[in-house]
C-alpha cells in the first residue's frame, strides 16, 4: 500500500530541547550571530569531536549497551523501539561526551553559517591563495570544491577507491608527483570527503599528505558521528569540517562548523569569519573578511539537537543493518556497508548499488522527460533543460528505479555526479580510475534519517523486489 506521507532520504527531527533555547534567545535579546547558544554549541561540539566510544564498537552497526545515564561515551539505543530510540535520554548536552579522547584535547570548533563556509575558511586557514592548487576528491557534492574556485585557486580533482568509494590513496599521490613535476610547486592543501557518512581510508592519506607535507582539510559534512577507528571524523586533518543543513545527521536549520587544531587557528578563523576587522576603535579592515558566523537563534536549534545526535547515529545504523539483511536475498542489489572494522559509518544516506543487467519496471522510459524540480530533496532553484542526458548518467535500470520509488511515495535519488565530469570543472586537472563514474551510473541513495521508521524500510525493499519481479 502507498504511504500517506512521502518517505523522505533524511528529515530533519526535533528532539524537543530545541524551543528552549530558542525562547532564551529571545527573552535575553540575544538575536544577533553570537551568543551563549552559540558559545555552547562550540563547547559542546568540541566535546563530541573528542568523545571515546565503549570497547568492542569499532566497526560494528550496533554497539555496546550503555546504561543511558552514563553521560561520558557515545550512547546506543538501537533495541529499544521506536520511535523512543530517536527521542532525548539526556536534556542536556553539558552532561554528554564528558570523557575525551587526549590526542584532541587541543582541538577547537567554530560554529558558521553553513559547511560550505567551513570549508572556504579551512582553505584560508591553510594559507591557500589565487594561482594555487588544491587537490580535491572528485566522487563528491559541489561545496567540498566550489571554496577552492572562490579563492582563485584550482581544484585538482582525484578519483575514489572501490571499498569506500573516498580518494584513493595510491591515485592521490600519483596527482601529487604529477602537479609538482608540471607546476614546480606542491599542491596547497588536499580536501578529502567521508561519502554519504563513510570514513575515507584515512591512515592511507594521512600518511601521503604527510610524506609531501601537505595539509588536510577533511570534509566530514556527511559523517557527523562517523568514526574511523574509534576517533570522530573531522578530527584526523588539520581541520574538520562539519554540516547542519536540514538533511543532516542533526541541524540548525542551515548551518556549520570547523573543527581547528587549536586556539590559535581558532581566533584565525573566527578573525575572518566576522568580517576580518582590526583591532582598532573604528572599523579598519586590512585583509577581506565573510560574514560567516551562525546565529544566536540557529545555534540554540543546534544544542537542543545535540541531544540525539547519538539517538540519530544509533537508528540511521540500525537501518542500514535492516537494508544490509535484506539485500542480502536480492540478486543484482548490492548494499553499500562498513568495508572494514576501522570502518564506523554513521550510514547518513544508506545506498545500493544496482548490476547494469538487472531489468527495472519503465526502463524504456527512463529520460524521456526533464525534471522541473530538484530530485532528493529542496535545492531551491533550478534552471529548466531541454532533454534529460548527458554523457555521464546514471543508467537507464536505475533512473527507472528511482522513478520507480517516486510513484510510490518513496525519495531516492542518484549518487553524486563525480565533479570531474561536471561541466563547470571542465578543464580542471582530474586523476581517474573510472571508478566514481561506474558507481555514479549504478548506484542509488534510499531513505535513511530519523523519520524514516523499520516499517518505511520494509516498503521500500519491497518495492525495488517488485520493480525487478
Amino acid at each position: 500500500m502507498k504511504p500517506e506521507k512521502r518517505i523522505i532520504l533524511c528529515l530533519a527531527h526535533m528532539s524537543g530541547n530545541e524551543q528552549k533555547y530558542i525562547k532564551e534567545a529571545f527573552d535575553t535579546n540575544w538575536v544577533v550571530p553570537l551568543g551563549p547558544n552559540v558559545n555552547g554549541f562550540e563547547e559542546d561540539l568540541k566535546r563530541f569531536v573528542a568523545s571515546t566510544v565503549p570497547s568492542g564498537r569499532r566497526g560494528e552497526s550496533k554497539p555496546e549497551k550503555t546504561d543511558k545515564r552514563d553521560a561520558c561515551t557515545v550512547r546506543d539505543f538501537s533495541e529499544e523501539d521506536y520511535p523512543q530510540s530517536i527521542e532525548p535520554h539526556e536534556n542536556n548536552p553539558e552532561r554528554l561526551w564528558q570523557e575525551g579522547d587526549d590526542r584532541l584535547k587541543d582541538k577547537q570548533v567554530v560554529a558558521l553559517a553553513s559547511g560550505t563556509a567551513a570549508v572556504h575558511l579551512a582553505l584560508i586557514g591553510v594559507g591557500v591563495k589565487a594561482g594555487d592548487e588544491v587537490i580535491c576528491q572528485s566522487f563528491t557534492f559541489c561545496a567540498s570544491s566550489h571554496p577552492v574556485t572562490y579563492l582563485g585557486a584550482t581544484p585538482v580533482f582525484v578519483d575514489s577507491e572501490r571499498d569506500t568509494w573516498n580518494m584513493d590513496p595510491e591515485l592521490l599521490e600519483t596527482a601529487i608527483k604529477d602537479r609538482m613535476k608540471k607546476t614546480g610547486k606542491k599542491p596547497k592543501a588536499i580536501i578529502v570527503v567521508h561519502l554519504y557518512g563513510m570514513p575515507a581510508k584515512m591512515s592511507e592519506i594521512m600518511a601521503v599528505a604527510d610524506k609531501y607535507g601537505i595539509p588536510i582539510v577533511e570534509d566530514a559534512a556527511e559523517g557527523l558521528g562517523s568514526r574511523y577507528d574509534g576517533r570522530a571524523c573531522g578530527t584526523f586533518g588539520q581541520y574538520g569540517v562539519l554540516s547542519f543543513n536540514g538533511n543532516k545527521m542533526i541541524t540548525t536549520s542551515g548551518g556549520g562548523a570547523l573543527v581547528c587544531p587549536d586556539e590559535a587557528a581558532r581566533d584565525n578563523i573566527m578573525f575572518y569569519a566576522t568580517q576580518a576587522r582590526e583591532g582598532y576603535p573604528y572599523y579598519q579592515h586590512e585583509k577581506i573578511g565573510y560574514n560567516y558566523r551562525l546565529s544566536n537563534i540557529c545555534a540554540g536549534i543546534g544544542r537542543g539537537q545535540l541531544t540525539v545526535l547519538d539517538e540519530h547515529v544509533a537508528h540511521h545504523r540500525r537501518l542500514a543493518k535492516l537494508y544490509a539483511k535484506a539485500f542480502k536475498t536480492i540478486d543484482g542489489i548490492t548494499f553499500h556497508d562498513n568495508p572494514s572494522p576501522l570502518s564506523d559509518s554513521n550510514f547518513w544516506l544508506n545506498t545500493i548499488t544496482i548490476d547494469p543487467d538487472v531489468k527495472v519496471k519503465g526502463m524504456e522510459n527512463a529520460y524521456n522527460t526533464v525534471v522541473k524540480s530538484a530530485v532528493g530533496g529542496a535545492a531551491g532553484v533550478i534552471h529548466y533543460v531541454d532533454k534529460a542526458r548527458t554523457d555521464c548518467e546514471p543508467n537507464d535500470n536505475v533512473e527507472a528505479m528511482r522513478v520507480w520509488l517516486d510513484q510510490a511515495n518513496v525519495e531516492s535519488r542518484p549518487l553524486w555526479k563525480p565533479m570531474h565530469k561536471q561541466p563547470c570543472y571542465a578543464t580542471a586537472p582530474s586523476y581517474t580510475n573510472g571508478v566514481s563514474e561506474s558507481l555514479f551510473k549504478v548506484g542509488l541513495c534510499l531513505p535513511s534519517g530519523p523519520l524514516v521508521t523499520e516499517e518505511d524500510a520494509a516498503f521500500i525493499v519491497s518495492k525495488i523486489k517488485e520493480a525487478i519481479g
